[in-house]
């Protein structure tokens, strides 16, 4: 048997069909866990922790990602004040650690990747998902997305937000 053991196309077009996913609606408790932790750069160098959560309820988003950029080390370039946003963003860090377990504060140094992924990834916690909008200053394309905006231990229900709130224009803060 062939690799290439496929109808021929005589065209040589093929498309793979899909399209865009809306967004998780803004103010849904989801059931997530990390699945990627590291330190990653922007263009420009600055750094910023890189957090990839895989939802796990409720069963309409399962197994869909939220990416999440903390800017515990340098500023943020976009941030209309850095330090107020770099000081959340440690908080949120700190808070996704002590839902996971604590150990990053508990070594009382800043993490590294390995850190990062030993002690944030494949542990369970509620994130509240809220959606971002901008226009794309090149093209003028309404883009939108979801961002974290907040975490809690697991004891809590996931659930849909109870009835989907208008999207709003506005950064995320961390």
């Amino acid at each position: 048997m062939s690799f290439w053991n496929l109808e021929e196309t005589s065209t040589g077009e093929f498309e793979v069909g899909g399209g865009e996913i809306a967004p998780i609606p803004a103010d849904t408790q989801c059931l997530a866990s990390i699945d990627e932790a590291k330190w990653d750069n922007d263009r420009d160098g600055n750094s910023y922790v890189s957090l990839r959560w895989n939802v796990l309820q409720p069963a309409e988003y399962k197994n869909r990602k939220v990416f999440q950029k903390l800017w515990v080390r340098d500023d943020d370039p976009r941030a209309k004040d850095a330090g107020k946003k770099r000081d959340k963003a440690i908080r949120m860090l700190g808070a996704i650690d002590q839902n996971a377990g604590g150990k990053l504060r508990a070594a009382g140094v800043e993490p590294t990747d390995e850190s990062l992924g030993l002690a944030l990834v494949n542990k369970p916690m509620l994130i509240k998902v809220m959606v971002w909008k901008i226009t794309d200053e090149v093209t003028g394309e309404n883009k939108s997305g979801n961002w974290i905006g907040a975490v809690s231990p697991r004891s809590k229900t996931a659930a849909p937000a109870a009835k989907a709130a208008p999207v709003k224009t506005e950064d995320a803060p961390f």
